[in-house]
């Protein structure tokens, strides 16, 4: 089983707004929504973009690059649900945010 990591403190997350942490050399982007905390990869398969600074609207996140809209719940691709990006494990143990990586690593585009 893997670990969890430490990335942030979950005041320095904003509600409805994505931000991009680093575990290792892979990029999470985190999203506060309701209060919960949510984890999926932050580059966009398509082209690499950081899904972070996407826009965030109804538990979407919206490419910035080409508009490539994910699910931050579950990573799943909200116009072609054969595709999905890594959804990380996400716990919060007083004040920090810790973050599992899950495997296998996100699934690539056809």
């Amino acid at each position: 089983m893997t670990e969890y990591h430490t990335v942030c403190k979950l005041a320095d997350l904003k509600p409805n707004e994505g931000k991009t942490v680093a575990i290792g050399h892979r990029m999470v982007a985190l999203f506060l929504i309701d209060g919960v905390v949510h984890a999926i990869d932050d580059t966009c398969p398509h082209m690499g973009a950081s899904l972070s600074g996407g826009y965030f609207e109804n538990n979407i996140v919206t490419c910035p690059w080409h508009a490539w809209r994910f699910r931050v719940t579950d990573g799943v691709w909200a116009d072609n649900p054969r595709i999905k990006i890594g959804c990380h494990s996400v716990r919060v143990v007083g004040d920090d945010v810790q973050v599992q990586i899950a495997s296998p690593i996100a699934e690539k585009t056809p």
